[in-house]
């Protein structure tokens, strides 16, 4: 627990009466590898703070896994579109290895923005910085070829790049597994 509060004292202030508040809302979930924290067709019903392992984010297109996002130690990951609208939607999230996470649901994470101002700083903070990385991304993959999407997703998953099967990699650059692993042998 030490861990996930000072993620949030990295970007505000945390009260004492926040910080029991975030205790008493989160709950820590074990998943093994392989296991589905949320599954395409239900409402994800929460959003999850990685204390140890790898998760993705992905969904199906034409019977084939789409890679949207790998969280890691330290990272959120949660099914953004179903959580926020409180609506089914089309992307699992999966267990890449086995891991501990800590859930806050969605009533609890309002409550917390509508009660605490350093909450909503967090919050703040937090989208900002994802749409940073999103518009690099969509920057990254709209005017690059596919040897420098896959240099960008190295410098963005460097630290967990060892950790990564080969083709979800693949289906995260939109490339075949073919085709990355032309593209690693030209390094």
């Amino acid at each position: 627990m030490k861990k996930y509060l000072d993620h949030f004292r990295q970007l505000t202030h945390v009260p004492e009466e926040l910080e029991k508040n975030l205790r008493a809302k989160s709950t820590q979930v074990s998943i093994d590898k392989g296991e589905y924290l949320h599954k395409a067709g239900f409402t994800c019903k929460s959003t999850y703070w990685i204390k140890k392992g790898l998760l993705r984010s992905f969904y199906l297109k034409d019977g084939k896994e789409i890679t949207d996002v790998f969280a890691s130690e330290g990272e959120w990951i949660t099914s953004v579109q179903s959580f926020m609208k409180s609506q089914p939607d089309q992307y699992y999230l999966q267990a890449i290895e086995s891991s501990k996470v800590y859930a806050l649901s969605y009533n609890d994470l309002m409550y917390l923005f509508e009660n605490f101002p350093e909450m909503e700083r967090f919050g703040r903070i937090s989208m900002s910085m994802s749409y940073i990385q999103l518009s690099e991304k969509l920057e990254s993959y709209q005017f690059t070829s596919a040897k420098d999407k896959y240099v960008h997703f190295c410098k963005i998953y460097n630290s967990i790049l060892h950790r990564l099967p080969l083709g979800m990699v693949a289906s995260y650059i939109g490339v075949t597994q073919e085709t990355l692993s032309r593209i690693r042998k030209a390094f």
